[in-house]
């Protein structure tokens, strides 16, 4: 039987109509803006000036805060502005803005196609270049990796797991890579073994990907049997960090505590791309991966794109203009994504899709009361009680929702999915958790 976790979990359309889409490059625009806090943290702090000239790869802003990541130029050109600017929910974000002149790399970097296979690198020189090139998080947290990857004092890491599941609907740029890059993969997920001392890697797939599981499987095979393919039952949210410790070690993460709790440390297939071409190439997280899809587009893709480019840049050059029913466009996938208002922000290094939705799929149905029926609890892979969050949030009884845990909560939408009522329970759970949040704070100062 296929792994799988033991709670909950829905079975949503899986739509991964790009997935024949070979990974083009985006061509570079004019100007880029770029975000300074493009990771969980604080924003890193702008080390260029106005009128200074910069090349791509570029340290720009720098990580002076614990929770930070380095942020480099994605194109050469001079630096124009650095001030606020709106993102893709409509947030005022600082930024470096940068017009683009011509394509010049910083020197340091190995732009050549070979593939270097050799690493040397001590654990804390390993964790220590993560930090320099800025690598994070590319599952959807933007995790700052130098954190990750530096285990506290008296933890152990005993797995390390990677997170090929991509069970979100639509998305298929990791599919993609492990097609394209799968040597490059596991050279860096080897590299990321040997930092944590653990003597394999776990790499988890759903059995819907036949194709990336042979041909991972293949490549793995090289390592002296150091990388293990696990193929994974098909079930939304596998590719939730405690769901898919739990599929592959059968161990649960207890609330309020980290992965490393257990001893596993979780990594994104597309991050271990990304520290590949940090330690084996020297290029800082400047480009990423994403999925450009939709059931009304003429056509779907994959790109490769520079971070800072906007949204509507991406969209103008993939398929011109929006359909004239879009409903909605969706930065993620349609489960734990989220509508954009602004399309003329920039993607960031955790930017995953463009997914544009017609108006026929984007209006909700017609909220009706709560029948008691208790699928939200069934579906929930975190074992909450959505219904009974939806109804403490709206009575503003936070903390009592905090007794209950709803900061467990991995905002997956499964309770959302599952409700016949179209009661709108994650978003009153992340109104919920945001006000807890605050709570906690005010009474931490």
């Amino acid at each position: 039987m296929l792994k799988t976790f033991a709670m909950g979990g829905v079975h949503p359309e899986e739509n991964k109509i790009s997935t024949n889409a070979v990974i083009e490059y985006m061509p570079v625009p004019a100007q880029v803006s770029v975000l300074m806090n493009q990771h969980l943290g604080a924003p890193a702090t702008p080390i260029v000036a106005v009128g200074d000239k910069v090349k791509v790869g570029q340290l720009i802003g720098e990580a002076q805060a614990f929770m930070c990541a380095n942020v480099h130029s994605p194109v050469s050109g001079t630096v124009k502005k650095i001030e606020p600017v709106r993102d893709a929910f409509g947030l005022w974000k600082p930024a470096v803005i940068i017009d683009v002149e011509g394509d010049e790399w910083m020197e340091t970097i190995d732009r050549t196609p070979d593939i270097k296979r050799e690493c040397t690198l001590e654990p804390a020189q390993i964790v220590a270049k993560l930090k320099e090139m800025g690598i994070v998080g590319l599952g959807g947290a933007t995790f700052p990796a130098h954190i990750k990857y530096s285990v506290p004092e008296g933890k152990k890491a005993e797995y390390l797991i990677i997170n090929a599941v991509e069970c979100e609907p639509y998305l298929t740029s990791d599919h993609r890579v492990m097609l394209e890059h799968a040597e490059e993969i596991c050279i860096g997920i080897d590299i990321l073994r040997r930092s944590l001392n653990v003597p394999h890697a776990y790499i988890g797939i759903e059995n819907n990907k036949p194709e990336p599981i042979a041909h991972m499987k293949e490549v793995a095979a090289k390592f002296d049997g150091r990388l293990i393919v696990e193929p994974l039952k098909v079930k939304y949210p596998q590719g939730a960090e405690k769901q898919l410790i739990n599929a592959i070690t059968g161990r649960r993460v207890p609330s309020g505590k980290l992965p490393i709790d257990v001893g596993c440390v979780v990594s994104n297939v597309g991050t271990t791309f990304a520290v590949y071409e940090a330690i084996q190439k020297n290029k800082p997280l400047i480009e990423n991966i994403l999925t450009v899809t939709g059931k009304k587009l003429a056509s779907q893709h994959n790109y490769q794109c520079r971070i800072g480019i906007t949204y509507a840049d991406i969209i103008k050059h993939s398929i011109g203009e929006l359909p004239e029913n879009t409903g909605k466009v969706i930065s993620g996938g349609p489960m734990m994504g989220k509508a954009m208002s602004n399309l003329d922000a920039p993607t960031v290094k955790g930017a995953s899709s463009v997914l544009v939705i017609d108006q026929s799929e984007a209006v909700r149905a017609q909220e009706t009361n709560c029948i008691r029926c208790g699928k939200c609890m069934n579906a929930c892979p975190m074992g909450l009680e959505p219904y009974l969050f939806s109804a403490l949030v709206k009575n503003g009884r936070i903390e009592e929702a905090g007794k209950h845990n709803i900061l467990d909560c991995i905002e997956c939408g499964c309770c959302f999915f599952s409700c016949p009522a179209n009661k709108p329970l994650l978003d009153e759970i992340r109104l919920g958790k945001n006000k807890m949040r605050a709570i906690l704070a005010a009474k931490k100062k």
